[in-house]
């Protein structure tokens, strides 16, 4: 008879926590809009003179900012504001002459497969390292492996890219140079996803896949030594968490082999924050590889906004921005997904 009250009351809580949680994803997206909305009106740069330019008649400057909805009250501009973005409308690029929103579509695959390459490379290295470390704590190994990790962590990235530039591709020729692909495979393949290893292959075109692995080793091997170094620390500190509780000492004392404390126990229960630490690493790889591709001239979405942002191209700066913050805010929300599935205590 209280089977009933007690499911009932489950899926209450279930319901609000569900609730709470979307609410709470609405609430930080809105904020996202508001602060881009506050930047676009805040920063010295007069939105309609960048598209008639400082030589146009006042005539026309006068009709493009009432097309603009400039001259209507700040509410009634965020209001149009919001509307036009849940509409997918960020505006006409000034720089590319092109809807944002086709730009983005454009340049952020490629951001996404290096990221996300140099995101698999640093997880499947650092996260080993950092275990490793944690086990032989104060000893060579340690050593060796933190100090390989505070050279990636701190060391200029654009001043690593350059280096590689130098070593790999000048004087020992190993890979290819800037760019995604050699100009001879430009427009060879169908865009399908936007990511050139993906889009190559399932054109059968394994001659371009090649070239595309070519050109993407260096920046991605630079952004997967960055993202090891922070996760292999992160890790080690994680683990040595978890290696001086009591269950470890429960376990060793109970005769379980050294390797299986090490790998199931202490990594299984460090692995749930990890998560959120290779999430995290991921979303800066996403909005922080403006450097890696302004030196290996590569086409994504932190070069587009930094070009964007020179030519005081604001559609396209505040695109991006949201972009880039919707990400983090998605990357967060499958965090913390996966941080209540491989933890049942946070259900």
């Amino acid at each position: 008879m209280t089977a009933a009250p007690v499911s009932g009351g489950l899926w209450g809580r279930r319901l609000a926590g569900g609730a709470g949680f979307l609410t709470s994803i609405l609430l930080t997206f809105f904020g996202l809009l508001a602060v881009t909305f506050v930047i676009g009106r805040v920063v010295p740069i007069d939105p309609v003179l960048a598209i008639v330019g400082d030589r146009a008649l006042p005539e026309v400057y006068e009709r493009v900012r009432l097309e603009l909805g400039l001259d209507k009250p700040l509410w009634h501009q965020f209001a149009i504001y919001l509307g036009k973005i849940f509409e997918g409308d960020f505006g006409t690029s000034v720089l590319t002459s092109r809807p944002v929103l086709d730009d983005l579509l454009r340049f952020f695959p490629a951001t996404i497969e290096l990221a996300t390459l140099a995101t698999l490379v640093g997880t499947l290295l650092g996260v080993p390292a950092g275990v490793v470390s944690a086990v032989h704590a104060g000893r060579w190994p340690d050593h060796v492996i933190r100090i390989v990790g505070l050279i990636g962590y701190s060391a200029p990235v654009f001043w690593l890219g350059l280096m590689a530039l130098v070593v790999f591709y000048a004087k020992l020729g190993w890979v290819a140079g800037p760019g995604r692909l050699d100009l001879f495979y430009d427009g060879l393949v169908p865009t399908v996803t936007g990511m050139m290893l993906i889009d190559a292959p399932l054109a059968g075109e394994w001659e371009v896949f090649r070239n595309a692995v070519d050109h993407i080793i260096l920046p991605a091997g630079i952004l997967a030594y960055f993202s090891m170094a922070y996760i292999s620390r992160m890790t080690r500190s994680l683990m040595l968490g978890e290696l001086s509780q009591e269950y470890i000492l429960t376990a060793r004392i109970k005769g379980v082999p050294e390797w299986r404390v090490i790998w199931r126990h202490a990594l299984g229960n460090a692995m749930v924050p990890l998560v959120t630490v290779v999430a995290l690493s991921y979303g800066s790889l996403l909005e922080g590889a403006v450097l890696t591709e302004t030196v290996f001239a590569w086409p994504g979405l932190g070069r587009y906004i930094t070009e964007s942002l020179f030519n005081v191209d604001m559609n396209a700066v505040l695109g991006g921005t949201i972009v880039v913050g919707c990400v983090f805010i998605g990357l967060n929300v499958l965090s913390d997904l996966l941080y209540r599935l491989l933890d049942p205590r946070t259900r």
